[in-house]
């Protein structure tokens, strides 16, 4: 029996993926469960299982191409059909005759006979997508990296150090290491190129898919969202003393820096029961108000920019939101996000003053009905009610609203009221 595998949907708001890198080739067994490719899309990159046990009967999609889901990306014979159907004659320029006649069978998980080709398999499998995708973004053949991980596992600090050694150490490196031809380095990527982590003036940085894909969804989030902006000045010195007070004590206590992010979110969440719109979405029939209050955080990587997602943060206490956001953020930075970190998003938080930026117009979302940032903290004159002048630490605040959900009444409110949620919590409320 026959069972054809088409490209999965990862995240509800996917409509295409990229098949990264075949794990199993044709003529490879496969085991139920058992990661047989790689797909990469704007927001994760995940190896997919088989459903079945079998053999792989024949691949449909090429590595690189990117189809819709629900697309068929390859068929698989189940243990039983495979074993029925007839033995297809050797290739005439792969003769039988190439395989020793002690040579080993395929064993489960689909390793080839021929030692070389074994190795290779082993390599390649002996480093998580992430790492051989950042192997592939510099130009470097991943069997030829000496793994420093576990059981000889490549991680990413040994791609990085290999990236850093250039060509002609990787051919020394491959020497040592390896006995065999087929693991000899790729050629270095040719002049005027370079990768997105290391861009080179006057050179041509290629995309990556995730890029491609994230350019692709900005212009549609322009294009179909009317942005609007505004932006508040919020006093948070307050909060500020609050977060000096228990930042240590917090660390000690989780593992975790305390940062004024999720004091802000805590604010967030608050203002956005309040103002119900804010999380809410523009469809073809009406505006919908989501019931979860899931906030998205931005974070960006050297090669890439995220959203995780946490999930009813209306229900976390700033505590709580702390350490949610600090697993999320982790998990983030070693490329351990999954499919369910990055679904679900109902509202955006984005901490642009963590690089110094003093005000900004960040593009929604897609599907959500805005995005908030906090800016840089600086130290201010400000000029009190008592008309005394004080210095105080100041924050913006900007937001970008979809204009076809909420109007500037509802926006400025929204803010306006994050402003005083924030100037009051550091007076009062425990972690």
């Amino acid at each position: 029996m026959a069972t054809t595998i088409t490209m999965p949907q990862l995240g509800e708001t996917v409509t295409e993926g990229t098949v990264a890198q075949w794990l199993k080739k044709v003529g490879d067994s496969v085991d139920k469960y058992e990661a047989f490719v790689e797909v990469s899309t704007d927001k994760v990159n995940a190896e997919v299982p088989s459903p079945v046990t079998g053999t792989i009967r024949e691949v449909l999609v090429k590595e690189g191409e990117t189809v819709a889901t629900g697309t068929p990306i390859a068929v698989i014979d189940e243990v039983g059909a495979a074993a029925a159907a007839p033995v297809p004659a050797p290739a005439a320029s792969q003769p039988a005759s190439r395989a020793p006649a002690n040579a080993a069978p395929a064993s489960s998980n689909g390793a080839k006979s021929i030692a070389g080709n074994a190795g290779e398999e082993t390599a390649l499998r002996a480093a998580s997508p992430a790492v051989r995708r950042l192997a592939r973004e510099h130009h470097l053949d991943i069997r030829a990296i000496k793994g420093s991980g576990t059981n000889g596992r490549v991680t990413a600090d040994d791609v990085l150090a290999a990236a850093n050694m250039g060509p002609s150490a990787m051919v020394g490196q491959a020497i040592a290491t390896t006995t065999s031809p087929a693991t000899a380095p790729k050629a270095p990527p040719p002049s005027g190129t370079s990768t997105y982590a290391e861009p080179i003036p006057g050179t041509m940085v290629p995309l990556t898919q995730a890029r491609r894909i994230i350019a692709e969804r900005m212009v549609e989030s322009k294009h179909t969202a009317p942005h609007a902006w505004s932006m508040v000045e919020i006093d948070v010195t307050n909060v500020w003393k609050w977060r000096t007070r228990e930042k240590d004590r917090f660390e000690r206590e989780t593992g975790y820096k305390l940062t004024l992010l999720p004091f802000f979110i805590r604010a967030v969440v608050e203002s956005l029961t309040a103002f119900p719109l804010m999380n809410g979405k523009f469809t073809p029939d009406g505006i919908y108000v989501n019931k979860d209050v899931n906030v998205g955080i931005a974070i960006g990587l050297p090669t890439n920019l995220v959203v995780p997602v946490i999930k009813n943060a209306d229900q976390l206490s700033i505590k709580g939101l702390a350490i949610a956001g600090g697993e999320l953020i982790d998990k983030a930075r070693r490329n351990k996000l999954g499919v369910d970190d990055l679904a679900g998003g109902t509202f955006t938080v984005n901490n642009n003053g963590a690089n110094g930026s003093w005000a900004s117009a960040p593009i929604i979302n897609g599907g959500q009905a805005g995005i908030v940032t906090m800016e840089a903290v600086v130290k201010k004159p400000v000029v009190r009610d008592d008309d005394s002048i004080a210095i105080r630490q100041m924050m913006n605040s900007c937001l970008s609203l979809d204009h076809r959900v909420v109007d500037g009444y509802v926006a400025s409110g929204f803010l306006a009221d994050l402003k005083k949620r924030l100037e009051k919590m550091g007076l009062e409320g425990t972690l």
